[in-house]
């Protein structure tokens, strides 16, 4: 009588566990979340209008 409900509790149990082997080896291939570098070139002007938008330029 519970048969197919021991199937589908070991199939959620498998796919979890795919699940989270595969979280953990993406994010250690990914650098453990490092961000990329910052660009080491000066930001341009043109007139008045700056290479990054107002919200994240630094005076």
């Amino acid at each position: 009588m519970f048969g197919p409900i021991v199937v589908v509790l070991i199939f959620l149990a498998v796919v979890t566990l795919l699940g989270v082997i595969g979280t953990v080896v993406v994010v250690v291939r990914d650098g453990r979340g490092a961000l990329p570098r910052e660009a080491s070139d000066r930001p341009w002007m043109a007139g008045n209008l700056p290479s990054v938008p107002y919200s994240v330029w630094r005076f």
